[in-house]
Formats: structure tokens, sequence, C-alpha cells
């Protein structure tokens, strides 16, 4: 009985594996695409505006958010820095 879970459980893993590589492919059309790349360097300015209006947006809605996020920037920094030195 044993061995028969054991089995059933590898196959069920194998069978998961799958689904996900071919989720993590079906992904890769969305999110790292060449058309996301042309369609920055053909709108750079665009994007660069929307960027610069949500962040105005988030400056005077949310601006805890914006420290937040200053805070995790300014942590991976120093972590950066940490491994540079030890590496070193």
């Amino acid at each position: 009985m044993e061995i028969e879970e054991i089995n059933k459980l590898r196959d069920e893993n194998e069978e998961l594996k799958k689904k996900n590589q071919e989720l993590e492919e079906k992904l890769k059309k969305y999110t790292c695409g060449e058309r996301h790349k042309r369609y920055y360097e053909n709108n750079t300015e665009i994007v660069k505006e929307r960027a610069k209006k949500y962040m105005d947006k988030i400056k005077e809605n949310n601006p805890e958010k914006l420290k937040e996020w200053r805070h995790t920037a300014y942590l991976k920094r120093k972590e950066k820095l940490k491994d540079q030195v030890k590496d070193e």
C-alpha cells in the first residue's frame, strides 16, 4: 500500500511540474516579450510621463507608501553594499 501511494504521489508531482512549466511559458508571452521592449523604445517619453504622473498621484494620496518604498530600497542598497564588501 505504501508503494502505491508513493507512486501516486510521484505521478502527481510530475503532472504538476509539467503544468507549471506550461504556465510559465504562457506567462513569458505577457511579461518579457519583445513587444514590450519595442513599445518602450518607440514610446519612451510617454512611458516616463505616465510614471511621473503615477508618482505624483502617490505623493498626494498615499505618502506613507512612498516612504515604505524608499525604505525598502535603502535596505536593499545597504544589503548589496554588505555583500560587495564580503566578496572583496
